[in-house]
């Protein structure tokens, strides 16, 4: 089973994972990045039995055919965080001043892909509203996914840093931890939905996956992943 998903949602098939495997006797192929690189990378004629974008790019691909009619299913709401590494003081971020100020006391800022990944792009326009974009952007660390980039935070040496991506991709990865959620004004919920590909090779084994992903067996992990639902 071939699976291309946006990071938010990695722990959650990671998850199932083994449980599928065990029961069916199919292996699962998962590519986890920007949700914008996966869309491209089904467009684009990547093998797919089993895709997890936002609601809003599923409900494109399900007009476009790529995606059948009636499969997409809610994995749950994921808000948009604030994280430094793990043991480091958490700056306060409740309100405009308070965000603006965590910011600038850093030295490198970690986020995803403001052209591909969801958190990305709303990252930029919160700085933009802050009118930081120019003033912090030597201290941009831009990478691919929102793991990819708190991964590569947990690693910095350098002592200040501060992050920002999808609360899920915090929550998974071990050396960082979540500060909280953008203060109201930047608030930022993002509905993570799966399809079953049009072109999947085996239509009743990807609707038992999406099952097992977006049903009760994964309630616990999106839980404690930050997932609402």
């Amino acid at each position: 089973m071939n699976v291309l998903s946006g990071g938010a949602a990695a722990a959650v098939v990671k998850g199932v994972q083994a449980q599928f495997e065990r029961e069916t006797g199919a292996t699962i192929q998962a590519t986890f990045s920007a949700v914008g690189q996966m869309r491209d990378q089904l467009l684009a004629g990547s093998p797919c039995d089993l895709v997890i974008l936002t609601k809003q790019l599923v409900a494109q691909l399900v007009a476009s055919g790529h995606v059948a009619a009636g499969s997409d299913r809610s994995l749950g709401l994921v808000r948009t965080g604030v994280a430094v590494r793990a043991g480091a003081a958490h700056p306060a971020i409740g309100d405009h001043g308070q965000l603006a100020a965590a910011f600038r006391a850093a030295r490198e800022i970690y986020y995803p892909d403001p052209g591909q990944a969801t958190a990305g792009i709303h990252f930029m326009n919160v700085l933009k509203a802050l009118g930081l974009d120019q003033e912090l952007k030597d201290a941009f660390r831009p990478f691919p996914n929102g793991a990819t980039a708190m991964a590569a935070m947990a690693n910095s040496s350098e002592p200040a840093v501060i992050g920002c991506t999808q609360e899920t991709e915090i929550n998974y990865t071990q050396g960082v931890e979540l500060v909280g959620s953008l203060p109201k004004e930047f608030e930022l919920a993002t509905d993570y939905t799966l399809g079953v590909c049009s072109g999947a090779r085996e239509p009743e084994l990807s609707a038992r996956l999406a099952q097992l992903v977006a049903g009760p067996a994964s309630a616990e992990i999106r839980r404690q992943g930050g997932f609402a639902f």
